[in-house]
């Protein structure tokens, strides 16, 4: 398709995602953004909190992330996080196990107590709707 971008999550571990999807939600230090095909060239700060990726068929992945960076250019996404968890897998219990992972991620990271609650609601409802 043409309207993809790419977006690829990197940890000192290693690759934690990399694919070409249509539109990526970031969490960034001043909000959440989307970056579609054609954005705008920018670097940003993450805070802690949940990268949500709408693939080429619609579907959602996640991505927790600890905190990073971000560099998006028209054609690509590039995060650097500091630890990072992928919310997926093949079976249920594969994907309630990366669930308590990325949650437990976040809480070492975050105080603030409503916007923990905010990331894990979105996580829940995005994982109940697969």
């Amino acid at each position: 398709m043409d309207n993809l971008i790419h977006i690829e999550v990197v940890t000192p571990l290693g690759m934690i995602y990399n694919d070409s999807v249509k539109s990526v939600v970031l969490p960034g230090s001043e909000g959440e953004f989307g970056v579609l095909k054609g954005h705008a060239s920018l670097i940003s700060s993450l805070k802690s909190g949940i990268i949500d990726i709408e693939k080429a068929d619609s579907t959602h992945e996640l991505v927790a992330i600890d905190s990073g960076h971000v560099k998006v250019s028209e054609t690509k996404v590039s995060v650097l996080a500091k630890g990072a968890v992928w919310v997926g897998g093949n079976s249920d219990s594969e994907i309630a196990k990366k669930l308590e992972e990325a949650k437990d991620l976040i809480k070492s990271m975050s105080s603030d107590s409503v916007a923990l609650a905010s990331t894990f609601a979105k996580m829940d409802n995005n994982v109940r709707q697969k």
